[in-house]
């Protein structure tokens, strides 16, 4: 995995995997729901999950727009 890629490249795939952790962040978010009344230890294993998309989405939307993103949000 020695590929050489532009900047624009780059940002490509940073905005990509932004998108995808924004869909697995709602996806986990959403599970936890559905689990919180039946099964509450999945539950706070599935919103664990989508915090920590949440994480990585938000040092993502960081790299993209430097700033622009309440640190504390």
């Amino acid at each position: 995995m020695t590929d050489v890629v532009d900047s624009d490249e780059l940002l490509r795939r940073i905005q990509r995997a932004r998108s995808w952790a924004g869909r697995e962040e709602q996806t986990w978010k959403a599970r936890s729901e559905e689990l919180r009344t039946g099964d509450p230890d999945s539950s706070r294993e599935a919103e664990l999950r989508g915090h920590t998309y949440e994480a990585v989405r938000k040092a993502l939307d960081e790299i993209v727009t430097p700033g622009v993103h309440d640190v504390d949000d």
